[in-house]
């Protein structure tokens, strides 16, 4: 059976091509990835991010993010902007257990693009989505 980073069961359809873990580690943590693109839970304003473990449930793993937030490749966030209750997850500062430390580059979401100050010293609104404006992106 072939399993993706969700721990899902995938169909490979024609023309599909895939490697093993052994191989993806192997790229990752030989510094052979520039760019890695990834989801999360929680996203801190100094480039903190949380995207494997909520407390008190149950977890499968937490797979190869933190080896590759940590391999030095730019770090790009994509996710919802909110939760499902509409809690922000762009937030001041993570509040689930890290992933990484100042890992993230750059952060898109449905309702903005932003990109974090090299330094941590916060975000940088970079593009606003179609439909929003600065205000409805800070309301969120």
């Amino acid at each position: 059976d072939l399993i993706n980073a969700g721990k899902q069961t995938v169909t490979a359809l024609p023309g599909a091509s895939f490697f093993s873990a052994d191989t993806s580690f192997a790229m990752i943590r030989g510094g052979h990835c520039d760019v890695t693109v990834l989801g999360t839970m929680e996203v801190a304003a100094n480039g903190d991010m949380a995207n494997y473990l909520i407390p008190g449930k149950l977890v499968k793993g937490m797979g190869g993010a933190m080896d590759l937030v940590s391999s030095g490749s730019k770090v790009i966030v994509t996710m919802e902007h909110t939760d499902r209750k509409g809690n922000p997850k762009v937030l001041p500062r993570c509040t689930l257990p890290l992933t990484g430390q100042r890992v993230v580059s750059l952060i898109i979401t449905e309702k903005a693009v932003f990109e974090v100050k090299p330094d941590g010293a916060g975000l940088l609104l970079a593009e606003v989505g179609e439909g929003e404006t600065v205000e409805s992106v800070r309301a969120a």
